[in-house]
């Protein structure tokens, strides 16, 4: 992960985690019910904000809440993506940015309801400014997060039986992998978010799933009080001396590492899980992001620890 890169995430993941729900309301009684498509009734409030039709022309801001919109149905009222949204690839990706947004250049876009991942440059007061409705979806802390975040979303866009659906389908799949792995000694692994030793705790989303697998984290004690939000850095000797039994790879695509840059480090190669083969390279993409491919991450933290003999 490149030295930009790192600050920026961290920076988005925070500020989503410190916000709550928000919207545009009204004291508006607003017309009578209607019915949408798929049987959805309007006016649907979530939170703050009141929908009175469904959104044909959404912004998103956020690749995650990208591929949640898409997994729901909702991906043809989908007018304008920010640059990161790359899944699916029929996402209409546009120069608008998650980072740094600009209001003006979303307003342009003509938007009757915008969707952010986070806050950045004040953008959430900018559009209450412009009376533009909005439904902010912040990086999720669990994954009742994730699943609430698209049954609002299935709510907000008119498809609540498809995000009902999905949401299920998620569960019955990650309870089928979990419930699935075998009773064994527990395995201590390294989860790897640039070259730097930048890393996430169990106390953050992703690490929550290493957790569900029954796997200890080797960073844990680097934040215990939780001063670093989840995600401190390592010293290089650390992560030799604690020797994990795996270490999961999450900079595959924006730092090209891989099983063999990691075992060219300089007194790496004693390592168990260099020793034996145990570097899991993960999509980059999957692993920043808590919507509906969590389900993937998992499968590849379990498919890994399957793979370790018992």
């Amino acid at each position: 992960m490149s030295r930009r890169r790192m600050p920026r995430l961290l920076a988005a993941l925070l500020a989503g985690a410190m916000l709550a729900l928000a919207g545009c309301a009204t004291d508006d009684p607003g017309p009578e019910p209607t019915s949408g498509a798929g049987g959805a009734t309007y006016p649907v409030t979530v939170g703050t904000l009141t929908l009175d039709k469904r959104p044909e022309k959404i912004v998103v801001l956020g690749p995650t809440a990208t591929e949640m919109l898409f997994a729901i149905g909702a991906g043809d009222q989908v007018t304008a993506a920010d640059d990161n949204s790359n899944h699916p690839a029929d996402a209409p990706r546009t120069e608008l940015s998650a980072f740094t947004p600009n209001a003006e250049a979303v307003a342009a876009k003509n938007p009757d309801l915008v969707v952010l991942t986070n806050d950045l440059n004040k953008i959430v007061d900018q559009l209450g400014q412009l009376r533009i409705p909005y439904y902010l979806a912040p990086a999720a802390g669990t994954l009742d997060d994730t699943y609430r975040q698209i049954t609002d979303l299935g709510a907000l866009t008119g498809h609540p039986a498809e995000a009902a659906d999905l949401v299920t389908r998620m569960k019955g799949d990650i309870a089928t992998l979990v419930g699935d792995l075998p009773q064994r000694e527990k395995l201590s692994y390294f989860y790897e978010l640039g070259p730097e030793y930048y890393t996430a705790t169990s106390r953050t989303f992703v690490g929550s799933l290493f957790t569900m697998v029954g796997l200890e984290n080797i960073a844990d004690p680097a934040d215990a009080d939780g001063s670093k939000g989840g995600y401190p850095q390592l010293a290089e000797e650390a992560i030799i001396a604690a020797d994990p039994d795996l270490v999961f790879l999450a900079d595959t695509k924006c730092c090209q590492q891989s099983a063999e840059t990691v075992a060219a480090r300089k007194g790496w190669s004693g390592m168990t899980a260099v020793r034996d083969n145990r570097i899991v390279p993960l999509d980059d993409d999957i692993a920043s992001r808590w919507g509906p491919r969590v389900v993937d991450l998992l499968r590849a933290i379990v498919d890994a620890v399957a793979k370790v003999p018992a």
